[in-house]
């Protein structure tokens, strides 16, 4: 099968399977076994059912690919990956707090070439294909035009899983409400539909620190073909090694980078 668009009905087609399996427990979730993989880092049976359908279609359809999901890890090696995130946005699920999606997209030669992001409670469907702009359910979609962070609304979330860059955290965080003037600042639990919501315009920018590859490279896609700008601390493109990230239009990206940089401790700076 071609690249490009005829990977991205296959990968929407795979998040809708993953979307059914995560509506499909939501009324039974006091049931559902769930495993602590680290501090304050859950896994259930729903992650895991849900990234084998996903991986069982996309392996229909690209059998040569290799795969890196979230709790299967690495699968094979080559030019082609899939990149997957079966639910983003766990804890936010297992506590009935209606807030997560999927997350799929096929890097080629580590640079994405098609995305998708689902969130099956809203029936909504974010996508892109590299060169072709990015829409939500059909309809094309760009970044807000907010000229500065005055008045900016952001979101980000907290590195709760690393707790000695907390404070650093704070300090951003106080620095973008107090000196760059920011409106308002939102902390929603799924860093997915964080940068899918940059893509549409929804929220001005977003920083986070400390993500992994499945969080992050459907929205990259996403956030690029709608206009805006995803990097990281540095202004760089090693976010996805990293794992720390800022998006959001040429300009609030660029303001979230000269905000938070005085506040970087040298850990973050590197």
């Amino acid at each position: 099968m071609q690249q490009g668009q005829g990977a991205l009905t296959i990968a929407i087609k795979a998040a809708r399977q993953a979307g059914s399996v995560i509506l499909r427990h939501m009324n039974k979730l006091e049931s559902v076994p769930v495993e602590e993989k680290g501090r304050n880092d859950f896994v259930s049976e729903v992650d895991k059912q849900a990234e084998a359908e996903i991986i069982k279609e996309l392996k229909r359809a690209f059998p040569r690919h290799s795969f890196l999901g979230e709790e299967s890890g690495l699968q094979g090696s080559g030019k082609f990956q899939w990149v997957i995130d079966p639910l983003d946005g766990t804890h936010n699920y297992l506590r009935g707090f209606p807030h997560f999606c999927t997350s799929i997209a096929l890097l080629e030669n580590g640079e994405p070439s098609c995305g998708v992001v689902f969130d099956p409670l809203r029936n909504e469907i974010f996508s892109a294909t590299r060169g072709r702009g990015a829409f939500l359910n059909e309809r094309r979609i760009r970044v807000a035009g907010r000229p500065s962070l005055k008045d900016a609304l952001l979101v980000t979330g907290f590195p709760f899983r690393q707790r000695r860059h907390i404070a650093p955290h704070l300090a951003m965080t106080n620095a973008l409400l107090t000196e760059a003037g920011a409106e308002d600042i939102r902390r929603t639990g799924s860093a997915a539909l964080d940068l899918a919501y940059v893509a549409c315009g929804r929220v001005d920018g977003y920083w986070e620190i400390g993500l992994h590859p499945w969080d992050i490279a459907a929205g990259w896609l996403l956030v690029r073909e709608a206009g805006g700008k995803v990097s990281d601390f540095a202004g760089g493109d090693e976010f996805m090694k990293k794992g720390n990230v800022i998006a959001g239009n040429l300009k609030t990206a660029e303001g979230i980078r000269a905000t938070i940089a005085p506040h970087l401790t040298s850990e973050l700076s590197r």
